[in-house]
C-alpha cells in the first residue's frame, strides 16, 4: 500500500509543477491554433508529455522519496543476526527470480507492513517495518519478501508508471477538449480562451482524473495477485497464505474451504474499485485455487 500511496502521491506533485509551470512559460498557448480551433496535434504532444513525465519522474526517483519520505536505514552491514537473516534471504529470493539484488532497509513503524520500490528490476529497494519482523515469524516474513522481491521480477513499477502515463495523457486530452468545446459552444468565445476554458478544464480535470483511477486500481490490484503467487513461489504457500491471513487479522487454519467463492462473490461495492489491493480473503482463495 504504502509503495503506491508514494508514488502516486509523486506523480501527482510532479504533474502539478510541470502544469504550473508550462502555464507560466505561455507553452499552452500553442494549443490554440492562431485563436481560432484547438491544435489536437499539440495538444496529444503536450499531454503526453506532462502525463508521461510526471509518472517517469516519480519512478526514477521513487527510491529517493522512499528513503526520505520512510526514514528508511538501509543495511549496509548487518549489525545483528535478524539483519543477516533479513539480507540473505533477499539475497537468496533475489537471485531465484534473476533479478539484481535489491537495497534492503528497515523503517520504524508498528504496523505489519513492507514494500519494493525503484526504476528497474536491477536497481530496486525492498523494505520492511519493524511491526512486520516482531510480528511474523520468519516463515511469514520470508513470504512478504518473497512477495515484494516478486513486484520487482515483474517490473511492476515501470509497469504502473506507463498505465499512469497513458491515463494522465487521456485526462489531460479529454479535458481540454471540453474545456474548449464548452468555451466555443457553450459560451460563444470567438479568439483565444476565455475563463470557461480554465474553470471547465480544470473541473472536467479533476473529475476524469477521479474515474480514470478505478483503471489504475484496477491493475494495481492483478499484480498484487501476480506477486502474491511469486511470494508463494520464493517461499511456501501455506506461510504467504498464512502472511496474508495475520495482515489481514484472520485465523488462516480456521478459514473454511468454501472461502475462495465468498470471496469472489462478496464485497463488491463501489469503494472496491478505488482499492490498490485486493481483499485479504480474495488474494487467500486466489492462492488456494492455484494450489
Amino acid at each position: 500500500m504504502k509503495r503506491i500511496v508514494l508514488f502516486l502521491a509523486t506523480n501527482l506533485a510532479v504533474v502539478a509543477v510541470l502544469s504550473v509551470t508550462l502555464r507560466l512559460l505561455g507553452v499552452e498557448r500553442i494549443l490554440d491554433e492562431q485563436g481560432i480551433g484547438l491544435d489536437i496535434n499539440s495538444l496529444v504532444i503536450f499531454a503526453a508529455v506532462l502525463g508521461f513525465g510526471g509518472a517517469l519522474v516519480s519512478l526514477f526517483i521513487s527510491k529517493w522519496t522512499a528513503k526520505r519520505m520512510m526514514g528508511l536505514r538501509v543495511i549496509e552491514t548487518p549489525s545483528s543476526t535478524a539483519e543477516k537473516w533479513l539480507v540473505d534471504t533477499i539475497k537468496r529470493q533475489s537471485q531465484e527470480a534473476g533479478i539484481g539484488m535489491p537495497e534492503v532497509a528497515i523503517y520504524e513503524g508498528a504496523e505489519m507492513n513492507a514494500f519494493a520500490t525503484g526504476w528497474n528490476r536491477n536497481n530496486a529497494l525492498v523494505a520492511v517495518s519493524t511491526g512486520l519482523l516482531q510480528q511474523m515469524d520468519r516463515s511469514e516474513v520470508e513470504a512478504v519478501l518473497g512477495h515484494e522481491v516478486s513486484h520487482v521480477a515483474n517490473g511492476d513499477m515501470i509497469t504502473m508508471a506507463l498505465i499512469q502515463g497513458v491515463v494522465n495523457t487521456f485526462v489531460i486530452v479529454l479535458s481540454r477538449v471540453i474545456g474548449h468545446m464548452v468555451d466555443r459552444v457553450v459560451f460563444k468565445t470567438e479568439r483565444g480562451h476565455g475563463p470557461a476554458f480554465w474553470i471547465t478544464s480544470i473541473v472536467a480535470e479533476l473529475v476524469l482524473g477521479f474515474l480514470a483511477s478505478i483503471i489504475v486500481m484496477w491493475f494495481s490490484r492483478q499484480r498484487e495477485y501476480r506477486a502474491d503467487a511469486g511470494g508463494a513461489k520464493l517461499a511456501d504457500r501455506n506461510s504467504m497464505i498464512n502472511a496474508l491471513a495475520r495482515l489481514g487479522g484472520v485465523q488462516a487454519e480456521g478459514l473454511p474451504d468454501q472461502l475462495a467463492a465468498f470471496g469472489i462473490s462478496g464485497g463488491k461495492g463501489l469503494g472496491d474499485l478505488f482499492r490498490t489491493h485486493p481483499k485479504i480473503e480474495d488474494r487467500i482463495a486466489r492462492l488456494r485455487a492455484e494450489a
